[in-house]
């Protein structure tokens, strides 16, 4: 059984499932959505984010770093050499501003239930429960993620795993005996724009939905609203019938798109790819929502 990583624990939640809940962010994704919020999770592996906004170029990192992998920039700022730096974390102890953070950790079924169970009497009085979200939780270690789930299950917990469905089918038919709710991701059925956008094709994402709805799982269909990807009625119609006809009348969220993440890729020393993007009309998603509604879709809603 392999740990995989963890790059977020998220206490009294109240998205992503009905109530208080605890939502764990896995680390890595097989996606790589142009206006993903959450760039840190797309690796499998771990890495460092620096804000040099805060870096007040004081040097504290650069004589404590053991590898000499830290140097100051023209501009006064403290400049992290990628080949030499190997991600032990002493510059984080010794920045006082702390401007540093390495991003995945490792976390024992053990040590990760504990930290769910201290808030059991939360989820218990509201209804809520406990999240698997990412990245993608349907690509981490089967063997850890079963274990994790049959856990939860035991002691009674109801659980959400929110997936874009790119992981092979065998994962879904591992965990469905122990999930309540699917949180799914259909970004669009336009082929050639998902694997420009998100830079996969997206049968097998259809496929897995299928399967779900074939085994009778409870799925709640969530739909990131992107200017121009997938705001269209014309997409959106596409989307209603084909759930309509193959998967049946489900939970619908439309999610308006949001930038809020993009600081984030300067953070990892990347560039925010999602510049042309635009935040959806309010009247395009009362539009769309109504359109849902028009269709029999009783449950559907503006936002997480």
């Amino acid at each position: 059984m392999r740990k995989p990583l963890i790059l977020n624990i998220q206490k009294y939640s109240i998205h992503d499932g009905d109530g208080i809940r605890t939502t764990v962010f896995f680390k890595g994704c097989m996606l790589n959505c142009w206006w993903c919020h959450n760039p840190e999770s797309q690796k499998y592996t771990p890495e460092f984010m620096f804000n040099q906004e805060l870096c007040k170029g004081c040097g504290y990192c650069i004589k404590n770093c053991p590898h000499d992998a830290i140097v100051i920039s023209g501009e006064g700022i403290a400049v992290t050499d990628a080949h030499k730096c190997c991600l032990c974390g002493t510059c984080l102890d010794y920045c006082p501003y702390n401007n540093r953070e390495i991003v995945g950790k490792e976390y024992t079924i053990e040590e990760l239930m504990k930290i769910i169970d201290k808030d059991s009497r939360f989820y218990e009085d509201s209804g809520g429960g406990v999240t698997l979200s990412g990245g993608e939780v349907m690509t981490q270690d089967m063997d850890y993620l079963e274990e994790l789930c049959r856990c939860l299950k035991e002691r009674d917990y109801h659980v959400n795993i929110d997936t874009c469905g790119y992981a092979p089918t065998g994962n879904f038919e591992r965990l469905l005996p122990y999930v309540n709710t699917f949180l799914y991701d259909i970004k669009t059925l336009d082929n050639r724009k998902h694997i420009k956008y998100m830079g996969q094709s997206n049968e097998l994402i259809l496929s897995n939905l299928e399967y779900l709805a074939d085994h009778c799982a409870n799925i709640n269909i969530r739909i990131p609203v992107v200017e121009p990807v997938n705001s269209d009625e014309d997409t959106i119609n596409a989307i209603i019938v084909y759930l309509k006809e193959r998967i049946g009348i489900v939970k619908v969220n439309l999610l308006p798109y949001h930038n809020t993440g993009s600081s984030k890729y300067e953070k990892l020393g990347r560039q925010y790819p999602a510049e042309e993007l635009h935040v959806p009309s309010k009247e395009h998603l009362e539009k769309f929502k109504a359109m849902f509604e028009a269709q029999g879709f009783i449950n559907v809603k503006i936002g997480g």
